[in-house]
């Protein structure tokens, strides 16, 4: 019986083609997921039950009873840079190697959150949709030049978010306890702060570039959102469940800071009638972030490469 890989991304099928190819031409026989949406933990157990050794996977869950289940799994494929929805723990304990595909995606992120900002800056999209509508209402807006921008987290979008902001003028500064790129900060004359506190107060524009973890879940509370600015701007590209969203809805109502805007949820898409959603000041998009021409087909192709070497790791090993 031939072995299988399941891919999950919805948006690998548009890049398929090469990948695909380096899959089959080594024998293995490809499982999509052809639902349209996040594949379910019991989907991804019932499709990987029948000698699926490796996955590439995105944004689907794989905590420990999924991967118990998977019983002739051998290799994990991040499809992109965050590991949350991947036990790995377990996945080790279970002797199965995991990789994800770094600095595939960190150009298209850091470049979505900079949109984010002058959109926010500028109330951009109110202002579009009523010119749709025929109206011709101004909002007066305020340029990102000069202003001081807190990057939280350092990794490789981070210090993209960073190189741009630095770019169009911002003044940068960067928190991350385990930031060591010293180099990094004198080329790009930007900043590190070693307290949280001080980036919140201090910061013009907030950015979020973490992963969720224990230590990282409601990092932007009430607390820490009292801490900011009244004209203060908060963006968050990389996890929903990095800001308590009851709290964001309640400093946004109560003017504790001037707007907010993700790409992401702590449920999506939100449900219906969601009222932080539905605040003028608070823009949702849909996920988009790594969602260019151009990561897709990184992600496709270093994913899969990323696969097949993992793969033959364990080949060799046996």
């Amino acid at each position: 019986m031939a072995e299988k890989i399941l891919i999950t991304p919805k948006s690998f099928k548009n890049y398929k083609e090469k990948a695909h190819r380096l899959l089959q031409e080594r024998g293995y026989e490809i499982i999509e997921n052809n639902l349209g949406r996040t594949m379910t933990e019991q989907e991804i157990i019932d499709a990987a039950q029948d000698n699926v050794v490796g996955i590439i996977i995105g944004i689907d869950p794989l905590p420990a009873n999924v991967l118990e289940q998977c019983k002739s799994l051998r290799a994990i494929s991040k499809y992109g840079v965050g590991m949350d929805n991947i036990d790995l723990k377990r996945a080790e304990e279970l002797g199965i190697l995991v990789k994800n595909a770094v600095g595939t995606n960190s150009i298209s992120v850091a470049e979505h959150a900079i949109a984010l900002m002058f959109a926010s800056a500028r109330n951009l999209p109110a202002i579009a949709a009523g010119v749709k509508s025929y109206g011709w209402d101004r909002t007066i807006g305020f340029e990102l030049t000069n202003k001081k921008l807190g990057v939280i987290g350092g990794g490789q979008i981070g210090k993209e978010v960073a190189k741009r902001a630095v770019g169009i003028g911002m003044n940068v500064t960067i928190y991350d306890p385990f930031f060591k790129d010293l180099a990094f900060l004198e080329q790009y004359n930007v900043q590190r702060q070693e307290q949280l506190d001080e980036v919140l107060k201090e910061s013009d524009i907030i950015s979020l570039h973490l992963p969720a973890t224990e230590d990282t879940k409601g990092l932007i509370n009430a607390e820490a959102l009292k801490r900011m600015k009244p004209t203060a701007i908060l963006i968050n590209t990389s996890r929903g469940e990095l800001v308590d969203e009851a709290a964001l809805y309640d400093a946004l109502v109560n003017n504790q800071i001037a707007a907010a805007a993700q790409d992401v949820y702590s449920s999506e898409p939100p449900q219906q009638g969601d009222p932080l959603v539905a605040l003028p000041n608070f823009i949702l998009t849909p996920h988009i972030g790594a969602f260019t021409h151009e990561a897709v087909e990184r992600m496709a192709m270093v994913s899969t490469e990323n696969l097949i070497h993992m793969l033959d790791q364990k080949d060799d090993s046996k």
